[in-house]
Parts: C-alpha cells; structure tokens; sequence
C-alpha cells in the first residue's frame, strides 16, 4: 500500500508459510535508535519525584484517586485536595448566560477509561480531522480534539496507572472567548464553545488563553484533496478544513443538529440519550456520558451529582462542563503491600 510507505512496522516480515503465527529465532540489537512522539509533556503524579522548585504543581490534581476504604471514610475526598482555592461560581466579571432549552455537558468516569483511545479515532473519523504526522507531533502540532493523558504514580517498577481523556471543557467562563479579536469563538445558547470559521484569522490568542490546551491551529494544509476516494471517507455532515483555522471539539454539535431536528418534527423535546456523541458511542467500556444537564433526571446529571465528580483545574473558576469521576481502587492489601515494599 503505497499510501502507507513509512508508517508503522512491517510485521509479515517475520511470517513464513510454515510459521504464520509463531516465529522461533533469536533476537539481536542493531545499535539503532527509534524516536517516539509524545505529544504529553507531563505525566507525574508522585510530586516527591519532582525536581526541585516544582513542588508546587501538587495543588493541581489532574488526577484524584483513593483507595475504597479512604472513600467510605472520606466520601468527599475529591473536593479537598490541599492548596486548592476554590473560587465562587457566581464569583465572575461576565454575566451568566440564561439557558432557555438544553444545556449540554459531559461527564467522563475514570474508574472505567482503561486508556484504548477508541474515542481518539471516532472524534477523528467523525469529524473529518486530517493527520499532521509524527514530524509535526514532534514539533508539538496536534490536531485531534481529543486526547487521552497518561499519568503514573510510584517508582518505576511498578507504577499506579491513570488515564484521563481530554475533550473541550465547554466552559461556563471560557478564557478562549473573551480573547478573540473578530468573535471567531463564541457561546452558543445551548452552552457550547462554537467555533466560527469563516471570522477565524489565526491569531490563536484562544489557544493561548486555554489552560486545557485542547485546540489545535491546522498551519498547514493536512487534507488531500485531489484523492477521489479520499472523499468517499470523510462525513458529509462536518466541514472539511483547508487551513488557517482553529480546531476543537463542539461535543459532535451536528449529532446534537439531528437530535433537535427530529425532536421538532415530532413536536416534543430531545430525549434523555437521544443524542450520543461519537467518542460515547465508540467507547467500549462506557466511560463517557453526555446529555442535558438542564433536566435533573438526565444521565449526566445525576452522574454530576455524585460526590466523585470534580473539574479539571476548579481553581481557575472556568466552570468547565466536561467534568470527571474520581478513581476508587480496591486493591488486594496483600498484593498492594508487596508492590509498594
């Protein structure tokens, strides 16, 4: 396949008629390095290990765990992290918005992410996201609207594992937005963060202004356009891209399209699980709920209501609508003190 020249490794190399599926033989090094490209650059959780003058990023827990016991003890354990400041919601320079019908949010449960990254390709394939590459990666351009981190707590031998998938928060005080110079990223009466290509001029002063960074700026010009068959892949419901425009999740806002389209036609509103995004419907451990946090009785609602449920950087009062349920472990003590000794 020669559009795939260069890309992964060849593995029917080792495949011989005799031996599809076992190869015996002996491996050897070639003094020859590979790079890989990691688009995270920071994945500690044990802030002990951290060099010094660095300590202070422990009063920003991306990621919060306990174990069961410390749960049934200290049910609120997500809510309490030292340091913190939490700042009052209605403690802002911008009026709240007024939400007359749905008001959409999402919420990701980290007990149950076990870090495949299915939601990563479905965001891609749904929403016509081209390839920067692994050059590009290496010189920090990313373009998917989604990404799954990382992060581990312990030594080396045996570390705790954690993953977080990061889509936009949607946020209620969104930094992006105060900062656009022609309204390019606006808010929409639904909740959403909308992005308005044809204003956007490329000054990414919204990607600066994110402390999620989950908005990517397509520099160049990613897409093939003169490939027939390449059109027969891309979704027809979502914009295909030139360059020069900013990228980010819009929580599928064409799903949301059809979900009020068919709700109008029947003259009734859009119902509890109606509208499914593609990285939910992708997601084979059912990680990640998405709704109507307006109706009480939603899904996402009383998943929000739970006491494990917490925002990514709480501190900086952006009221993120894309929240997270705390990690609970039940870890065999045995087992748990023989990794820790």
């Amino acid at each position: 396949m020669d559009g795939l020249n260069g890309v992964g490794f060849n593995a029917y190399e080792l495949r011989f008629s005799d031996g599809l599926y076992a190869v015996a033989g002996k491996l050897r090094k070639l003094g020859e390095q590979f790079g890989f490209a990691d688009p995270q650059g920071f994945q500690y959780i044990d802030y002990s290990d951290l060099p010094s003058g660095t300590q202070s990023l422990k009063s920003r827990h991306v990621v919060r765990a306990a174990t069961l016991e410390d749960f049934i003890n200290n049910p609120n354990f997500a809510h309490e992290d030292e340091g913190e400041e939490h700042i009052p919601p209605e403690l802002t320079l911008y009026p709240n918005y007024k939400y007359t019908e749905a008001r959409w949010g999402m919420a990701i449960d980290m007990n149950a992410c076990v870090g495949c990254k299915t939601c990563v390709v479905a965001c891609q394939s749904e929403n016509n996201i081209p390839i920067v590459g692994k050059e590009q990666v290496k010189r920090g351009r990313i373009m998917h609207w989604l990404r799954v981190d990382s992060y581990y707590e312990g030594g080396t031998e045996n570390p705790k594992t954690f993953f977080q998938p990061v889509p936009c928060m949607q946020c209620e005080n969104a930094p992006c937005e105060v900062v656009c110079p022609v309204g390019a990223t606006v808010h929409s009466t639904e909740g959403l963060n909308d992005m308005v290509y044809n204003r956007c001029v490329g000054t990414r002063y919204c990607s600066n202004n994110c402390p999620y960074k989950v908005r990517r700026f397509n520099f160049l010009l990613w897409q093939d356009w003169d490939t027939e068959q390449y059109k027969l892949m891309r979704n027809p419901e979502v914009s295909v891209r030139s360059r020069g425009v900013m990228e980010k999740c819009t929580y599928c806002v064409q799903r949301i399209t059809h979900g009020r389209i068919a709700a109008e036609k029947e003259n009734r509103p859009i119902r509890d699980g109606e509208v499914v995004t593609a990285c939910q419907q992708a997601c084979p451990a059912d990680a990640i709920v998405f709704g109507d946090m307006s109706d009480p009785n939603s899904r996402v609602s009383k998943i929000k209501a739970q006491q494990r449920n917490y925002g990514l950087l709480e501190d900086l009062n952006t009221r993120p609508r894309t929240t997270y349920l705390a990690v609970v472990r039940n870890p065999n003590p045995e087992l748990e003190s023989e990794s820790s000794s």
